[in-house]
């Protein structure tokens, strides 16, 4: 998949950072795509540098308009990193495909994923620290923040949550079939694609559920 690459000063995602060293045509700094890619995506992966050394963190966020929001437990060193201003790289990941081609050197993968950089604010705000929370768990299943009790006052003050500003990022997509060179075309080896796709499997109880409630919709196939 190719991306329209619009002049720099009408893309305000677009750094020297972000800006696309290989395969630029898949690349794109539209918002729209970057937001896209993030409401779809269901664990970010932040990378930060603390106690002396890098650290990578999966975790669950949410978007709200321009920004994404991540929370953990008050003593989580990546998290406290991030609220005492340490610089983050933060990625999302759609795998879409196995690419399988003739040769194995052009074996790849059909992805979406967003690269972003900057830093974090800690949420000190009760209200909107609320609502990131809520976001978050909506992000997985919508509407669940509506149904499962809220976070106690205690709860709340145990949580650290980080704002996390969408400033400075960039999207990258690949698509399509294997690009098998043209001497590898008549090989009797299978080439294509494999699609991959998360999905969501019936909901299972626990074992002390009431009878009568209802078992909630995920927002994945399946």
């Amino acid at each position: 998949m190719a991306f329209n690459r619009p002049d720099p000063a009408e893309s305000p995602l677009r750094t020297t950072r972000t800006e696309l060293k290989r395969k630029r045509e898949r690349g794109s700094h539209d918002r729209s795509v970057v937001e896209e890619i993030l409401d779809e995506g269901l664990v970010a992966h932040v990378g930060v540098v603390a106690d002396g050394g890098p650290i990578v963190t999966p975790m669950a966020y949410a978007r709200i308009d321009g920004d994404l929001f991540l929370h953990g437990a008050a003593g989580n060193r990546t998290l406290r990193a991030l609220a005492e201003g340490s610089a983050l790289c933060l990625t999302v990941t759609l795998l879409d495909g196995l690419v399988l081609a003739r040769s194995a050197i052009h074996h790849s993968m059909n992805y979406r994923c967003v690269v972003l950089y900057g830093r974090g604010h800690r949420v000190e705000d009760e209200a909107e620290k609320r609502r990131a929370l809520a976001a978050v768990v909506d992000h997985v299943v919508p509407g669940r923040s509506a149904v499962a009790r809220p976070p106690t006052s205690s709860e709340l003050r145990a949580t650290l949550v980080v704002r996390v500003p969408i400033v400075e990022a960039s999207a990258k997509v690949r698509g399509g079939g294997p690009v098998d060179d043209d001497a590898d075309l008549e090989l009797p080896v299978w080439a294509g694609v494999i699609p991959v796709e998360v999905v969501a499997d019936a909901p299972v109880g626990d074992s002390v559920l009431e009878a009568e409630t209802t078992a909630p919709v995920s927002r994945l196939r399946g």
